[in-house]
């Protein structure tokens, strides 16, 4: 038997609303695909958030921006996501960092976690320059009022974000 017989595959979570998914979210999962042998992008179901796609639609877009590559699952997960970090023998749960601001509130979110599961780490990672500056929620506001997102999100993202709020005014 060889040594990667032996080795168990290191997995990380990466939670997010991902309404919709972000070049930088892209860029996130591909970042922990060099620290990790399979990432998991776990869709959240937040009860306190009114996403403007569905849970089936973004679980889709995600599946689609991946076209099927073998070390990325996705999956939607509601509960704490600490519990389903262990449940699934994960090393690790993912954070992109754009800012100080969400480092202060990722850090609580990290204590946390910590303290219920200390099995579970905490990674935070920077998406590259370019997407430093994004948010699905910045993204959503410049194409329901007709900005250009295009270079913003995967292709077919920037389509079903056109026909989403074309609709809408009509």
């Amino acid at each position: 038997m060889t040594v990667e017989e032996f080795h168990e595959p290191s997995v990380a979570i990466y939670p997010g609303t991902f309404d919709p998914i972000t070049m930088g979210h892209v860029d996130i999962i591909d970042r922990a695909l060099n620290l990790f042998d399979k990432v998991i992008v776990a869709v959240a179901v937040n009860s306190c958030k009114d996403p403007v796609f569905s849970l089936k639609e973004r679980i889709q877009m995600i599946e689609e921006s991946f076209n099927g590559r073998q070390r990325i699952e996705v999956k939607s997960v509601s509960g704490l996501l600490v519990e389903y970090a262990y449940q699934q023998n994960a090393k690790a749960i993912v954070r992109g960092i754009r800012a100080v601001s969400d480092f202060d509130y990722e850090f609580q979110l990290a204590l946390m976690n910590r303290k219920l599961k200390r099995e579970v780490e905490s990674v935070f990672l920077m998406p590259g320059f370019r997407w430093i500056y994004i948010s699905s929620s910045i993204i959503k506001d410049a194409a329901r009022n007709g900005g250009d997102v295009s270079d913003l999100v995967p292709p077919h993202v920037n389509e079903m974000l056109i026909e989403k709020f074309s609709s809408k005014k009509a």
